[in-house]
């Protein structure tokens, strides 16, 4: 049997618009092994800029299409991959990013990362929302098997769409293995480096509007008036999504500007760095497909708070703080409360390390495995042979 990847999201730089699918993606191709005895071979389809897959259980079948653009890459979706399934006899299709042809026979699986576009409309540029919608819907209906990042976006899944749970699958994301708290020598290294405030809260994540940005500078503007908190300033990490405008206007109108630091998008390999300075991480999304930044943070040392809302409390376990979502009150009281109680920053710090644990991109790429054997045993009708 031979199953088809289709990875093109790797194309190009991890930049701010794909940078969690891209580490997802990149990671669970990594860590994706066969079962032993399963004879199927795994071939992965992409681009000549994407980054280097080590895992000798792939072949990598790249283009020169240019991938690394939108529309190029939809193209090679709906019009290359069909082919590409014909010339190398694929029996399964697995779309790694929402999308499957759309002119194909065969067997698909499609990976959903999260539903935002369905639920947040009005966060997302017209043409975006209009094609996520109907092909992400289409893309689930037609396909043998779904797979979700976590339990909350899987009854998303199930209840948008109306696919039954037994052909939704989960599989977790990981932590990699760089995610360890840095030493304190290389903690003192980076802030030479950066000109970073005595403490400060650190957010990671693209600047749109699903971040729920605005209301964690309201609160951070609110801390800022005690003067316990003199030294507080305000990490935003993260490159420029769409709608980001409103966030720099009220930086200003607050009167914060001195004290809020955009670093732009942070490479993986520079994360631990931040996460080891940081008094903590907090995570205010209005809607999430998991939240990686949590247990990335959990896994350096770093204290985390979060909103209590969609696939969020997955991610946080019983390792961190958790609010409700718009409740301005709770988010500060628990920053002025994990900011002077170094023993609660403790706390959690060790429950963080060993939460994260629980998170493996082996688990993840074992997980995947038993997706494909699923859907190669199952019958268009949703029978198991």
């Amino acid at each position: 049997m031979k199953i088809g990847i289709n990875a093109h999201l790797l194309s190009g730089q991890a930049t701010y618009r794909r940078a969690g699918i891209h580490h997802y993606i990149f990671q669970l191709l990594q860590h994706l092994v066969l079962p032993e005895g399963d004879s199927a071979s795994l071939l992965v389809f992409t681009g000549k800029s994407a980054p280097l897959l080590t895992n000798p259980h792939l072949q990598v079948q790249t283009t020169a299409w240019p991938t690394e653009r939108r529309l190029v890459r939809i193209a090679w979706e709906q019009l290359m991959w069909p082919a590409a399934a014909a010339t190398h006899h694929l029996d399964l299709l697995h779309s790694l990013a929402f999308v499957t042809p759309l002119l194909t026979r065969r067997p698909t699986i499609v990976t959903v990362y999260d539903l935002s576009f369905a639920l947040l409309p009005e966060q997302f540029p017209l043409w975006q929302r209009i094609y996520l919608n109907s092909q992400t819907r289409r893309s689930c209906r037609q396909a043998r098997r779904v797979v979700a990042i976590s339990e909350s976006g899987r009854q998303d899944i199930h209840r948008l769409f109306g696919l039954p749970l037994e052909r939704i699958d989960l599989v977790y994301p990981g932590v990699d293995e760089h995610f360890t708290p840095p030493s304190a020598d290389a903690v003192t290294q980076f802030r030479q480096t950066h000109p970073l405030p005595p403490r400060f809260i650190l957010h990671v994540g693209t600047l749109q509007p699903r971040k729920n940005l605005p209301f964690l500078l309201h609160v951070f503007a609110q801390l800022r008036q005690d003067a316990a908190f003199a030294d507080v300033g305000l990490v935003l990490a993260g490159g420029k999504g769409w709608y980001y405008e409103e966030i720099f206007n009220q930086v200003q109108a607050l009167g914060v500007t001195d004290w809020v630091y955009f670093p732009g998008y942070v490479p993986d390999e520079d994360l631990p760095y931040w996460y080891g300075a940081a008094a903590c991480l907090v995570f205010p999304s209005a809607y999430e497909g998991f939240g990686m930044p949590i247990i990335e943070a959990m896994a350096c040392g770093t204290p985390v708070i979060a909103a209590n809302r969609s696939s969020i409390p997955e991610a946080v376990g019983e390792a961190g703080l958790l609010y409700d979502g718009e409740d301005a009150a709770a988010l500060l009281t628990h920053l002025r409360t994990l900011l002077t109680q170094p023993h609660l920053a403790y706390h959690l710090q060790q429950k963080g390390f060993i939460h994260a644990r629980r998170f493996s991109w082996a688990a993840s790429g074992l997980a995947l495995a038993q997706v494909y054997q699923q859907a190669l045993q199952t019958s268009p009708n949703g029978k198991t042979f």
